[in-house]
């Protein structure tokens, strides 16, 4: 029992450094506004100045309608695709299945700033076509759409994967009687994807207001006022205000956990199962005349929401001098060259993050290992407190965490603290990347059951040595997916790289926000460029590995 308590206290150290607290010093410095100075005095006191006026109000309210508008917009193209994905045989389905991956890999900031070399006034579509869209991109209306261009295949994926557990069995079933088609959609098929599809909403509705890079990149022309780029502002801005940015987050968080709370109620107990016990069988309908028309829509889609900003980021990657436009005497492999001059700034900032990508990807990997492992065989009590602080990181804004991260560790009263190191990068990414790790291998868990576990300590082998003999080789395959994915999306994060990088260290997300400040945007461009083929490299491999563990 020894080992048992033992890893299970390191398990809730790693959580306590990592999680709890960061959170915990959010919610001091919002009731107690002197607590960097080392005074409890006056608590609550920047409550009034900072929630009763009507900028605070100004900033929830486009936050609130920025996350609803995108939920909309991911409704608008991710339901209709998911639906027809998951009910009928689309030609190249697999294709357009990898394409709509792209979006998540693609930093929505990077696509915003593709977007604007694409769109504004002399951008690349003006110089095609004669006309461009400045005016829409620089409008909340545009921004809306970036976001929604990101974020719906989340509602895509989920739709499709739910309307295909179902198939159309069922609604043959109500056809043969007497149902028309539409009416077996609507009265079978649709209700049965319902929880799917609020679930989904809910979540690109969470990411949307959590999200900083497009808001930043767009926002100030465009009129949009959303909490995390207030949130930053107050920590970059003089005279720097910490209560402020503290009240702010513990309103982003609330408003989160609020999505996320409603998301779960909906799924929970939700769920539909065949009375036979077994699978039901997929049963894709056929298309028929309508073939054509469906296979335009989804390239139309993938054309606009993937082509169009990859497309865009390239040609900047790939030109000599923005100024000069689109021509082949402007074509150059220079930026790309740029990047991988040993001792350069770009090589510096490209070789940071992979280490720091690497770095996140074991400690992170090793604390979900332990985390799922306490909770999915409830070895240790309060396994319910390890769960939900190992999962909340996945509702809490970026912005948050570092608002956390500098509160916590910018103390005088520490011995020895990483704010001012690149540690506090890899707590950052670690605490904010823990979920996808302790997900998978929480899964993977279930799958096992307990009974090799417990023959293993039957025959006298510790817990550790059960656990690295027994449980890790086992759950090793989704475990190195959800590493993959953990090193995929550390190496371009945004918003915590920006508020805790060091003087001196730059990652790939800070280098390419800076080149696009001081205008060497092809160089920026090919930063991008190369981080999102790295990224796209590891999530197909993290893909393989896990339909090769299913297989």
């Amino acid at each position: 029992m020894k080992s048992v308590f033992l890893l299970a206290a390191i398990t809730v150290a790693a959580l306590g450094v990592l999680v709890a607290l960061p959170m915990a010093f959010v919610a001091l410095q919002a009731v107690f506004p002197h607590l960097a100075e080392g005074s409890l005095r006056n608590p609550f006191g920047a409550w009034a100045a900072t929630l009763a006026t009507p900028a605070a109000l100004t900033l929830v309210g486009g936050t609130l309608k920025l996350g609803l508008g995108v939920a909309a917009v991911s409704a608008l193209i991710g339901i209709p695709l998911g639906a027809l994905r998951g009910l009928f045989q689309v030609p190249l389905a697999r294709l357009w299945d990898l394409l709509f991956l792209v979006p998540f890999l693609l930093p929505p900031y990077i696509a915003a700033l593709s977007w604007t070399m694409a769109l504004q006034p002399r951008g690349y579509l003006e110089q095609l076509t004669g006309l461009h869209l400045g005016p829409l991109l620089f409008s909340p209306a545009g921004v809306t759409l970036a976001m929604g261009l990101a974020i719906f295949p989340v509602v895509y994926f989920a739709v499709s994967r739910s309307m295909a557990a179902t198939g159309a069995r069922l609604a043959d079933v109500a056809r043969v009687f007497g149902a028309g088609p539409w009416r077996a959609f609507l009265r079978v098929t649709l209700p049965l994807a319902l929880p799917a599809i609020a679930a989904s909403l809910l979540l690109a509705f969470t990411l949307a207001i959590e999200e900083y890079g497009v808001p930043a990149a767009l926002g100030s022309q465009a009129g949009v006022a959303v909490m995390t780029t207030a949130i930053e502002r107050r920590l970059a801005d003089w005279p720097i205000d910490l209560p402020g940015a503290a009240l702010l987050s513990l309103v982003l968080v609330a408003l989160a956990l609020t999505a996320y709370a409603v998301q779960r109620a909906l799924v929970a107990g939700r769920g539909f199962e065949t009375t036979t016990g077994k699978p039901a069988p997929l049963a894709r309908g056929r298309l028929g005349a309508c073939r054509w028309p469906v296979l335009g829509l989804f390239a139309a889609v993938a054309l606009v929401a993937v082509a169009a900003p990859l497309a865009s980021m390239l040609a900047a990657a790939l030109t000599r001098h923005v100024s000069a436009g689109l021509s082949l005497d402007n074509l150059t492999l220079a930026n790309f060259a740029a990047l991988f001059q040993a001792g350069g700034e770009a090589w510096q900032a490209l070789s940071t993050s992979l280490l720091l990508a690497t770095g996140t990807a074991l400690a992170a990997g090793a604390v979900g290992l332990l985390a799922a492992w306490c909770v999915a065989g409830r070895h240790v009590p309060g396994a319910a407190v390890i769960d939900a602080l190992a999962l909340l990181p996945a509702a809490l804004p970026g912005v948050v965490v570092g608002v956390g991260l500098i509160l916590a560790w910018n103390q005088p009263f520490w011995p020895a603290s990483p704010y001012g190191t690149w540690g506090i990068l890899l707590l950052s990414y670690t605490s904010l990347l823990l979920p996808y790790p302790v997900r998978y291998v929480s899964a993977a868990l279930a799958q096992l059951g307990a009974n090799l576990e417990a023959a293993a300590r039957v025959h006298g082998a510790s817990a550790a040595a059960a656990l690295r003999r027994i449980v890790l080789p086992l759950v090793l395959p989704g475990l190195a997916a959800a590493m993959l994915m953990v090193f995929a999306v550390a190496s371009r994060e945004l918003v915590t790289s920006l508020l805790l990088a060091p003087a001196g260290v730059q990652t790939v997300s800070v280098f390419v926000w800076r080149q696009f400040e001081q205008g060497s945007v092809g160089e920026g461009m090919a930063m991008a460029a190369v981080a999102v083929g790295v990224s796209l490299t590891l999530m197909l491999a993290a893909t393989s590995i896990r339909r090769g563990r299913s297989a």
